[in-house]
């Protein structure tokens, strides 16, 4: 039987019913006139989609473990723990892949240091650019000539491309153990192609060996602006039958060395003076153990029981919270691997125990070399 298209109506029958494209569930769905013509069902366009499944499968043969860092609100840091993440694994030894799938508004390049760079061609494929020896990267932006460039592109683009990506990319030849794909806001093209093309290629098949479609990492804020998008993308995944790996509650709280702060004072007309040099030799002076203190606060208000409080309702684990650190940040626009430059931080230690959740529910097989942080 034909599967059903991730962007299909509720109660859908399936492109391969005698009522596809005529049932009353049929009103309104984008995929109406295609199933009406056959287009989904033919022998032709099933051959077609054998045959592409096949070419994916192929070209992530040495690939152990593929992941999706998915989230339904933008702005929420969801590329920039896909790229550490990454730059964490890659850390400890394992073979990364990190394919970004976010067509018009492409980060990973920049976020793993790979900005500027360009892909190169072969008969065999594209050769991806490596950010080390054991982290390679996709993306659109080695294709473009100019960084700021705009990709407008419609859906049957962008879906081609991916489709490219996919099945033409020439990972390492010794395998990598973990792809990572970093995907755009929101339940768009991309996130619909990406998805039916993994499951399609990488559906169960029983004694044989390859890439396993090991799920997803939903990445959130705490407040409930960003949450109600988050749970329609959770949703998403129980729909698509996508299996959820957790949650990562991202900038869960601010925190800084107090000797970091910036300290200023405000008059009746609302003018500010920076008095940090003076605050800061009052506390040197009067009660410098202060200094070796974090500050911390909130960013966004919490909503509820929080992220952790939506995964417990959704039945996914809960990963972790990041808080947010001025050094991720830095480490982002400066490619760098996080855990490593900043070992102490709260935040170095989040991630440490984010990925090791991962690798405990993706294992490597033969895997006898890494250790949990």
């Amino acid at each position: 039987m034909s599967e059903i298209p991730a962007n299909a109506n509720e109660k859908c029958v399936g492109p391969s019913s005698a009522d596809a494209g005529k049932s009353s569930a049929c009103e309104g769905c984008p995929n109406q006139k295609a199933c009406a013509s056959g287009q989904f069902s033919s022998p032709e366009a099933q051959q077609m989609k054998d045959l592409e499944h096949e070419n994916i499968r192929n070209a992530l043969s040495n690939i152990q473990n593929v992941i999706l860092v998915l989230s339904g609100k933008g702005g929420v840091g969801k590329s920039t723990v896909c790229c550490q993440l990454a730059h964490t694994l890659a850390a400890r030894g394992y073979g990364v892949g990190v394919l970004d799938v976010d067509i018009c508004g492409p980060s990973v390049a920049r976020m793993l240091g790979c900005s500027g760079r360009t892909v190169h061609k072969s008969g065999s494929g594209w050769m991806p650019v490596y950010a080390n020896p054991n982290l390679s990267v996709m993306s659109i932006s080695f294709l473009l000539g100019d960084d700021d460039a705009a990709v407008v592109w419609r859906g049957p683009r962008k879906n081609g491309l991916i489709k490219q990506f996919l099945t033409e990319t020439c990972w390492d030849e010794e395998g990598l153990d973990y792809l990572l794909i970093d995907t755009p806001p929101g339940t768009s093209d991309e996130h619909i192609s990406t998805v039916q093309y993994l499951q399609g290629a990488l559906a169960s098949r029983d004694g044989e060996t390859g890439a396993k479609l090991g799920g997803a990492v939903m990445v959130t804020t705490p407040e409930e602006v960003a949450m109600m998008d988050v749970r329609k993308e959770l949703n998403f995944c129980v729909k698509t039958k996508l299996n959820v790996l957790g949650v990562v509650e991202n900038m869960s709280r601010f925190q800084t060395p107090v000797n970091k702060l910036t300290f200023l004072s405000r008059d009746e007309n609302g003018q500010e003076t920076d008095k940090t040099d003076v605050v800061l030799e009052t506390i040197k002076e009067k009660c410098p153990e202060l200094l070796d203190m974090f500050a911390t606060a909130n960013v966004f208000p919490p909503s509820g029981n929080g992220p952790a409080g939506m995964a417990a309702k959704f039945q996914v684990p809960y990963l972790g919270s990041i808080p947010l650190d001025t050094n991720l940040l830095k480490s982002c626009d400066e490619g760098k691997c996080f855990v490593q430059h900043f070992p102490k931080s709260a935040a170095s230690t989040s991630m440490n125990r984010i990925v090791d959740q991962i690798v405990k529910a993706l294992p490597v097989e033969d895997d006898d070399e890494h250790m949990e942080e």
